[in-house]
């Protein structure tokens, strides 16, 4: 990732975390759950697992070693080893694998209405806000005082509920009806948010309405969840300092015991195969318990093959923009303006010009970049405004101090060619300007040919109807899927840049902590907006699977922007399918999609036989016994998913697709397929041609064979080329992207 730096979390940690006080690192112990066993409660299990300590943890100090044990996300438990106990679990009868615990990261007022969400119309309607839907959380935590979190006008938790606040018994409410804490390192007990990041997320999730909510006075109007009458439940598995594989396994133990109905996870690590990763394997339990899993993609954009989450029983989502900035105009000497943003707006400051000055013009990088230190010795720039490169990973607002430190006045913070036009509106400590690339080259030119280069900054608030919005963010992690290239991800984008929600610190001392707000971006932010928008579709159709709420958001995406163009990415040229996946989230028609594609979750099983998983690591997933010598697998790009995503190698000419699909739409319907061209196949057919139902839930299946020329007579391709098959009734359009790669 170019280090552009965004007030999202990213937070980065060792890959294995030891014990600070001794020789003793925590692992992951699979185990076998004996077949002629009844374990009736947690204790049961615990005991169980704690049989497999080594004799040198025995009496009480097994309890001191035992870090989580886990009944639901896998057969299992966390513990404190050395080295040699853990190869020495590792030989013991009934133990299928011990790795050690890695660490993973962390990856509104107006995002509603641009996703098209109004009281008393469409989905929101249609869904009752998502009333009666419980939405588990896993981040750093709560501020449960926080007014997003009020439960005025919420109805009880649903019977099932079986979970429990950890805060006084006044901090939870009908609305936050669960808060426990999983952090096994530095835990307070209590999940309150040391961080900012699980009270936004929480927020943009399943946020009350707040009117008159803003970030110092930008941005201001009603802020409220995708999902607002929807009920909140954190799991607190992160702090400042990360988050662990154990304590995020034992957050999803807990969600799914106590029974959420959708989970959200804005945090991940890097690609690894499906039985290696936390996250794939406790959200295939959750998928088997009927609970969606929705993550985020990662931050690690814009180079491809860089997604985290890339389980097909997941949604992966990336992040865009949406049409709203908090404006801020560069003016130089020569009358040119360009425009940029920051939250900091001050009132006080002068649009007189002031000298311009760029430390960097003599190749002096460090000073080019405003990197702390780096200024301490230049008088040269007191009262002046100060030029800084972003895309170290340094923050804008400490660049911003650095120039404060040496006497500047103001400073302009332009982007590199990596984060193009993305721009993000930071808390800064002095009047500042974030602006993209091609204006920060354009301000450069202009002081390298200026006998007296001039600049002042205008500020001028909150602005709404950018019409190229949404665009896809530089930071927003792309495919192809590594793990599985037959399985399009990401899945599906959403608004994840510059989101205004909860958060839980004061950005100024004039602000109420109960009515704070800030605005950040990250993929962080486009999942719990898609977490809300899946709790919305629960609620309206609590008979649909997980599998089939993900089809409704994929095959109803959109792909234009809001000037009826190609969505577009961070250097404005249109986004390709890995970068976009279906596109972006279209809530309304998502809750009447017309067709579903369907996955149960054995389907699966013949999948990860394809993918050549051995039967132990499918028995790590799935968490049954499973020989896939006795099972038809099928490639990956033969599930049922509702995107094609293929690969033609060498000689290859030909590969066939099946699908089926469930009517959900009328009794009575008649689809035909429309088929998009694709650069480089010769030709795409689709039997049959038609779809008839007569009944709701009836299924059909067709097969679409893709074909391209080999030989001489082959013409020359680019490496990816993109389209869709579309199946269009009289009311609906169910369009199911597909994705080609040539080698």
């Amino acid at each position: 990732m170019s280090s552009f730096h965004f007030y999202y979390i990213h937070l980065c940690a060792p890959s294995s975390v030891a014990d600070a006080s001794s020789s003793l690192s925590t692992y992951i112990v699979h185990v076998r759950q004996p077949m002629d066993k009844h374990f009736a409660t947690m204790g049961d299990l615990h005991t169980l697992y704690r049989s497999f300590l080594p004799a040198t943890a025995a009496g009480s100090n097994q309890e001191q070693r035992m870090v989580h044990s886990y009944q639901h996300v896998l057969s299992g438990f966390t513990a404190k080893l050395t080295a040699e106990e853990a190869e020495a679990i590792q030989e013991k009868d009934g133990v299928l694998y011990v790795r050690p615990e890695k660490a993973l990261s962390l990856h509104t007022t107006h995002t509603p209405d641009f996703l098209g969400l109004h009281r008393g119309v469409g989905l929101w309607k249609d869904s009752n806000f998502g009333k009666g839907v419980i939405i588990g959380v896993l981040d750093t935590g709560i501020f449960p005082g926080h007014s997003s979190f009020s439960d005025e006008g919420m109805p009880p938790p649903p019977a099932k509920w079986k979970g429990r606040c950890d805060f006084n018994s006044t901090a939870c409410n009908k609305k936050l009806i669960g808060a426990r804490s999983f952090v096994s390192v530095g835990n307070t007990a209590t999940p309150y948010d040391g961080v900012g990041h699980g009270s936004h997320t929480s927020g943009t999730a399943a946020g009350a309405f707040v009117r008159n909510a803003s970030a110092l006075g930008n941005a201001r109007g009603t802020a409220v969840g995708m999902a607002p009458l929807a009920h909140l439940a954190m799991y607190q598995v992160c702090n400042p300092s990360g988050c662990l594989e154990g304590d995020v396994l034992a957050g999803m133990d807990a969600a799914i015991e106590d029974g959420v109905d959708v989970l959200s996870l804005s945090l991940g690590g890097q690609s690894q195969r499906f039985s290696d990763d936390s996250i794939a394997l406790s959200s295939f339990s959750a998928t088997q318990k009927g609970i969606f899993v929705s993550c985020s993609a990662g931050n690690l954009g814009p180079s491809n093959f860089t997604l985290s989450n890339e389980a097909p029983w997941i949604l992966t989502v990336g992040a865009s923009s949406i049409d709203r900035s908090i404006k801020t105009t560069v003016r130089l000497g020569n009358g040119q303006e360009f425009d940029g943003e920051t939250l900091y707006q001050p009132h006080d400051f002068h649009p007189v010009l002031l000298p311009l000055v760029y430390p960097g013009v003599n190749g002096d990088g460090s000073a080019a970049l405003c990197l702390p230190g780096s200024l301490e010795s230049r008088s040269d720039l007191r009262g002046k405004v100060v030029v800084c490169d972003a895309g170290d990973g340094t923050g804008g607002v400490a660049k911003g101090q650095e120039v404060k430190n040496a006497g500047g006045a103001a400073m302009i913070l332009v982007n590199n060619p990596t984060a193009g036009y993305t721009t993000s509106p930071e808390l800064h400590v002095l009047p500042a300007v974030h602006v993209r690339y091609i204006a920060g080259r354009e301000i450069k030119g202009y002081l390298s040919t200026a006998s007296a280069p001039m600049a002042t900054i205008l500020f001028k608030g909150t602005h709404i109807g950018i019409s190229v919005a949404p665009t896809v963010s530089f930071f927003s992690s792309r495919g192809p899927n590594y793990q599985s290239p037959g399985i399009l991800k990401p899945d599906i984008i959403g608004p994840g840049v510059n989101i205004l929600a909860a958060w839980a610190f004061p950005l100024d001392y004039s602000i109420d902590r109960r009515h704070t707000f800030n605005i950040i971006s990250g993929t962080s932010m486009s999942c719990p907006h898609l977490s809300g928008v899946a709790a919305l579709l629960k609620s309206a159709h609590p008979d649909w699977s997980p599998a089939a709420i993900k089809s409704a958001i994929i095959t109803t995406a959109a792909t234009l922007n809001m000037e009826g163009r190609p969505i577009v990415d961070q250097t404005l040229h249109p986004a390709n399918i890995f970068t976009t996946g279906a596109g972006y989230i279209n809530p309304s028609k998502a809750v009447d999609p017309g067709l579903i594609y369907d996955i149960a979750p054995q389907d699966y099983i013949p999948y990860l036989c394809g993918l050549n998983y051995t039967d132990y690591e499918v028995e790590l997933i799935v968490k049954k016994v499973v020989k896939c010598s006795s099972i038809r697998s099928i490639p990956d790009y033969q599930l049922n998913y509702p995107s094609i995503s293929l690969k033609f190698t060498g000689s290859v000419s030909k590969v066939s697709v099946t699908r089926t699909v469930r009517n959900v739409g009328p009794a009575k319907s008649r689809y035909r397929s429309v088929i998009d061209p694709i650069l480089g196949l010769d030709s795409i057919s689709v039997y049959p041609s038609d779809l008839e139902f007569a009944n709701v839930n009836q299924t059909a299946s067709f097969r679409v064979d893709f074909t391209r020329r080999v030989g001489r007579n082959a013409t020359a391709t680019l490496p990816l080329a993109q389209g869709a098959i579309t199946w269009i009734s009289a009311q609906h359009s169910v369009r199911t992207p597909v994705a080609v790669v040539f080698e």
